[in-house]
């Protein structure tokens, strides 16, 4: 099965993403990986205050995924899987792909600020060339009806 993998962070257009991949998902029979990855200068404190703020990490982004695949289920009855990575985002995805023959297309929301898409929309577009997958950049403005429109 072809998985859309997306990216779940803090940022606005995550939410388009997850939608565009949803969607696309339901509607080519494919599947969808969720991947939050956490930066590892969270945790350049003592050992244990270090270990706690990891841990706090992995609660939020658990019930942060928990929102959408809840939406997923029952609006597109597509069952999300959730990948949780520390390091650095670029890397963190690009061994991901690596790893998962499965995975077809890197879904990522642009941000509508003027002064880019993002760092990671950035950083990833400056290797699609030899990335061994198509990425699909989803506007973080377009609005949910052009968004099942495209889908």
């Amino acid at each position: 099965m072809r998985k859309f993998l997306v990216v779940l962070d803090d940022s606005r257009e995550c939410l388009n993403a997850m939608r565009f991949a949803a969607m696309r998902a339901n509607h080519t029979g494919g599947g969808v990986a969720i991947v939050s990855i956490i930066p590892p200068e969270e945790f350049n404190h003592w050992i244990g205050i270090g270990e706690i703020m990891r841990e706090e990490a992995r609660e939020r982004i658990i019930a942060h995924f928990e929102v959408f695949a809840k939406w997923m289920r029952d609006r597109q009855g597509v069952d999300p899987e959730l990948i949780i990575r520390e390091g650095q985002p670029v890397t963190e995805i690009l061994t991901l792909i690596e790893e998962d023959p499965e995975i077809g297309v890197l879904v990522l929301g642009a941000g509508t600020d003027k002064k880019g898409p993002g760092p990671l929309v950035s950083q990833m577009t400056r290797q699609s060339g030899s990335l061994p997958i198509p990425i699909t950049i989803v506007p973080g403005d377009l609005s949910k009806e052009k968004l099942e429109a495209i889908t």
